[in-house]
């Protein structure tokens, strides 16, 4: 979609699809008001198959998969042995296979993960980043847009369009996986406004919804971002890095926490992805992680900060001053619940603040 006039590239960690077509602003208006297509086709892809692919995931992930119901979609965690994230998979079960889409640029090293622990289970893992991308429709109707296109278990008849798969996707988007060779066709055939990254970042971070590798560090517990309420089942058997997520929730508290960043409008700049989040002295209590300039909210971001921060204190974000919303609350942890997330598909309210 790159070939689109207006197109724009993005930068880092989204090269390959488009950061905007000419208009950033008119397609976040549009995301918010209709339906957009938004291509994301830099995405990671991983097909896994076998008969015993459910349970298997079941012991390497922090989710519950073993039943996994077809068509039902889940997000998961891949942690290493002190409980830092590693991987984030947003997936789903179609009967026959389990499909994941990732951030882009680790599927290789979820590839080589998942074959190391394969052992003599009935499971193949396949790399399809090559050949199937994911194609996104947001905005608050796209979820009544796509079952006024026929099919029953996909938007459109796969047979038409080769989809693989479709999943709800973090925050309420649709996410559908289609061959790489067919994405001038399924543009073609939805008809649908296209919007790039930057509208798709920015709805995301007003959503509060954190990205991993962007608002995560290789140190981030579940608990500091928020997943415990999207990708983490309390309630399940042993896999890696569980102690210290069950250490947490009944007995303590994570050192950092997720914070929504309503960054002072009048600097012409954002913050740089990791730069500190100090307090008004200059004592660094953090780093900046998303940031993106919203149609209506103006400049946002998203940041990891001390649990100890007063909740109220204002930061400074590469020197840009900040004022804090709480995502993940100090006292997250020890059964304490994460409060709700935003849906980024209903409009947001008038005004900077979404309290």
């Amino acid at each position: 979609m790159l070939d689109i006039d207006g197109a724009v590239e993005a930068t880092k960690p989204d090269e390959g699809v488009a950061a905007h077509y000419g208009d950033p602003a008119r397609e976040q208006r549009a995301m918010a008001e209709g339906t957009v297509l938004v291509d994301r086709s830099n995405r990671g892809v991983v097909k896994i198959t076998g008969p015993d692919r459910l349970g298997w995931l079941h012991n390497l992930t922090s989710q519950h998969l073993e039943r996994l119901a077809p068509g039902t979609t889940t997000q998961a965690l891949i942690l290493n042995q002190q409980g830092h994230i590693e991987h984030h998979l947003t997936l789903t079960d179609d009967g026959t296979a389990t499909w994941a889409h990732v951030e882009p640029g680790t599927t290789a090293a979820l590839a080589d993960y998942l074959n190391s622990m394969r052992f003599m289970l009935r499971v193949e893992v396949a790399d399809l980043t090559a050949d199937i991308a994911v194609l996104t429709l947001a905005g608050p109707i796209s979820r009544d847009f796509a079952r006024t296109i026929p099919g029953d278990s996909a938007p459109f008849p796969p047979e038409e369009t080769g989809v693989e798969a479709s999943m709800t996707g973090s925050f309420g988007e649709r996410d559908f996986l289609v061959p790489r060779e067919r994405i001038a066709e399924v543009a073609a055939k939805l008809g649908l406004p296209v919007a790039g990254m930057w509208a798709f970042e920015a709805a995301r971070i007003a959503a509060r919804v954190p990205r991993p590798g962007l608002d995560t560090d290789h140190k981030t517990l579940p608990h500091e971002a928020g997943f415990i309420e999207t990708a983490v089942h309390l309630n399940k058997g042993c896999y890696r890095g569980q102690e210290t997520v069950a250490r947490i929730h009944n007995l303590g508290h994570p050192p950092r926490r997720l914070v929504f960043l309503d960054l002072d409008g009048s600097d012409d700049r954002l913050p740089e992805h990791g730069a500190p989040l100090t307090l008004a002295d200059g004592t660094q209590v953090g780093f900046a992680g998303s940031a993106a300039r919203h149609f209506e909210l103006g400049p946002i971001g998203l940041g990891l900060v001390k649990r100890s921060v007063p909740v109220d204190a204002t930061l400074l974000a590469d020197g840009i001053a900040a004022a804090q919303e709480v995502i993940v609350p100090p006292d997250a942890g020890a059964n304490v619940k994460v409060g709700p997330r935003r849906d980024f598909l209903a409009p947001p309210p008038a005004g900077r603040k979404m309290l």
